[in-house]
């Protein structure tokens, strides 16, 4: 398998296709609500919803330095994250947001030459290859996180928001 074939493996695997390692970050955001999203364990926690947000940002970030697009196009102000209102269509709307950022992110590194993996783009301190495989293990990191929260909010009988 060629280098950018298998970062694009890496990349669905750990956002939406089937994959050995269990739920991928799009799988462990089905059938959670508004409510459920915008639950905070802790003061100083992010609820799933920012760790959500994050992840698209992320995606963006990854994808304008591939394609060499200048800072201020993601669709949210601010960055890294972003404090998000409670309500369904907003809920609805991010993720959407999060599913079309991951395939302008995965376009972007289909037309990737194989030959530029091993660069550094303009400012960042890793490779191509490097910043493709980082984003598809920070969707797993927060995948791990979300499902743990889930599991915390089921534990205090907090999963049936009224």
């Amino acid at each position: 398998m060629e280098s950018r074939s298998l970062l694009l493996h890496q990349l669905d695997t750990a956002f939406d296709k089937k994959a050995w390692h269990g739920p991928t970050l799009k799988g462990v955001l089905r059938g959670v609500n508004e409510q459920l999203a915008s639950w905070r364990p802790a003061l100083d926690r992010h609820t799933i919803w920012e760790l959500m947000v994050h992840c698209a940002y992320w995606k963006y970030t990854v994808r304008r330095r591939i394609i060499g697009e200048k800072r201020g196009a993601f669709p949210l102000k601010g960055s890294n994250w972003f404090e998000r209102p409670d309500d369904e269509a907003n809920w609805k709307a991010d993720l959407r947001l999060l599913s079309d950022t991951h395939r302008s992110l995965r376009e972007a590194v289909e037309g990737l030459d194989d030959a530029k993996l091993d660069t550094i783009p303009s400012g960042s301190t890793h490779t191509f290859a490097q910043l493709i495989a980082g984003v598809a293990a920070h969707d797993l990191y927060h995948a791990g996180q979300i499902q743990l929260m889930k599991r915390l909010a089921a534990e205090q009988d907090l999963t049936s928001f009224p």
